[in-house]
């Protein structure tokens, strides 16, 4: 965040007066490297950024979540297995965080619409194969297919925005709404599978996604206009790609397999280890490539270093609010699969409305300040939840009023924390940033699934004794990561962006 000037009066929520600003996917007017970037957006050119972003970050969000419901209806449809019904989830997951940075670079190279376009094309057609899979193979391969897409197409959701408006108010609300919109999809993601699984078909989890994708999609291709580029394009770094794609996925791989066989098996250490070497193979390749796929001088920028460690270390504690909550309600509470979804609407209401609130609080109190109000407000839910899980818990006194500290606290946390992890960086550079987010909160979920997952485990007691251990600790890690927030530029300090990083 950076403070707002007094005369920046603009509203995300409120396309025309969004388009006040500068847009640079309108295409920039002066070939200088250094200017920053200009091409005043006439009235109905922000609208189809606004959608295409909002929109594409829902079905990306809502894709980690929806098929989780149909997944008993698949095993009996399909006759799966334990271990390939589990690959349906990984299979996702995994190629999803192991090609976010590279999809997110090829979004600075070849232009923000084409990657949309490629990344959302890829993601409905896979989702077709996996809705008309009659096979374990098929349905494994499309989920994988899927992730592939999802991973081109979530980074460019986020640089969009960055691009499309400078630092500054209207900038913040915009990230925050977007914020809102993907944490709406992961908690609507059991009521819209479970209505689907319950009134249609399993399929229709899948399948939904082909006519949204095909509106959307010629929503981008006719309205949104991709930005000018020079004839010189940089080549892409394929080394640095193969490293960090692999490297990436072997670690989100390892860390998955550590929940069933501990982190001392050489099913985790093998691939958590060659995931390391990969990685620092990545940094080696980066430092004396002249086209890196993720330059190295970012990592100098405060707000982008910081934002993304805090990042990476909140969402291992904020992964407890879907995933463990999920299972008290149908382990604990018996509730079905559409009372469940409707139970997380009064968390989608307090995600939706604090993420709103989070502009006008950073701007009037600081975003550092607010940042740890945020983080704090987020780690006293989850010690409200793990005290609040009794096996007669009702859904007043064990659901809804952990729920409204919890959800409003992550909103505020995450839309802040990402407003500042893209800040300070020019336009050339903004598909590579969005995807270091992006990952940063993927590698720092996987890491929540691992951690806490082995906390609930861990000991003896009920089910809801399990799941309270991991809101405890969840609560710790939060509240712990807030530690990191003081190391973050003052908001005057990150106005412009860094010289290294100008626009091209």
């Amino acid at each position: 965040m950076t403070t707002p000037d007094a005369t920046d009066t603009t509203d995300a929520a409120d396309p025309a007066a969004l388009t006040k600003t500068t847009d640079p996917t309108a295409g920039p007017r002066s070939r200088d490297p250094a200017a920053a970037p200009a091409g005043v957006a006439s009235a109905p050119r922000l609208w189809p950024v606004l959608l295409a972003s909002y929109i594409g970050q829902f079905l990306v969000v809502l894709d980690v979540s929806v098929v989780n419901v149909a997944l008993p209806s698949m095993r009996d449809d399909l006759a799966l297995s334990g271990s390939a019904l589990q690959w349906v989830v990984n299979g996702y997951a995994l190629t999803f965080a192991g090609f976010l940075l590279l999809g997110g670079r090829l979004s600075d190279l070849f232009g923000p619409k084409r990657v949309y376009l490629t990344g959302l094309g890829l993601f409905a057609a896979a989702s077709l194969a996996g809705g008309l899979a009659q096979s374990d193979a098929v349905l494994i391969t499309a989920r994988a297919a899927q992730g592939v897409g999802a991973a081109f197409l979530a980074p460019v959701t986020l640089s969009l925005l960055t691009r499309a408006l400078p630092e500054g108010a209207a900038r913040t609300r915009a990230i925050a709404a977007w914020t809102a919109v993907g944490a709406a999809g992961g908690a609507t993601g059991g009521l819209i599978g479970g209505v689907l699984t319950d009134l249609a078909s399993w399929r229709w989890v899948l399948l939904i996604n082909v006519p949204i994708g095909l509106a959307v999609g010629a929503v981008v291709l006719v309205w949104l206009r991709e930005q000018r580029r020079d004839t010189d394009r940089p080549a892409l770094d394929l080394p640095g790609a193969v490293l960090v794609t692999g490297g990436v996925g072997a670690v989100a791989y390892g860390i998955t397999e550590t929940e069933s066989a501990g982190w001392t098996s050489a099913s985790a250490l093998l691939p958590l280890l060659a995931g390391l070497a990969a990685l620092a193979g990545f940094v080696a390749v980066e430092a004396r490539s002249a086209q890196p796929l993720l330059p190295l001088r970012l990592f100098r920028i405060r707000a982008v270093a910081v934002g993304n460690v805090v990042t990476l270390v909140s969402m291992v504690g904020a992964f407890a609010l879907w995933y463990f909550l999920t299972l008290y309600m149908q382990t604990v509470l018996g509730y079905s699969a559409i009372r469940t979804g409707l139970a997380f609407l009064p968390h989608t209401a307090a995600l939706i409305i604090a993420s709103q609130f989070a502009p006008r609080l950073s701007a009037r109190f600081g975003s550092r300040t607010m940042t740890v109000v945020g983080g704090l407000l987020t780690g006293a839910g989850f010690l409200w939840q793990a005290a609040a899980m009794d096996a007669d818990g009702t859904f007043v006194s064990a659901i809804l009023g952990p729920a409204l500290p919890m959800a409003a606290g992550q909103a505020i946390l995450l839309a802040l924390l990402t407003d500042v992890s893209t800040s300070g960086v020019g336009e050339r550079d903004a598909g590579g940033v969005s995807g270091l987010v992006n990952t940063s909160r993927q590698i720092g979920a996987v890491l929540g699934l691992a951690i806490l997952g082995a906390v609930a485990s861990a000991g003896h007691g009920a089910p809801e004794d399990g799941y309270a251990r991991a809101f405890l600790a969840a609560g710790i890690i939060t509240a712990a990561s807030m530690l990191l927030v003081p190391f973050l530029p003052r908001p005057g300090r990150r106005t412009r962006p860094h010289a290294g990083s100008a626009a091209a």
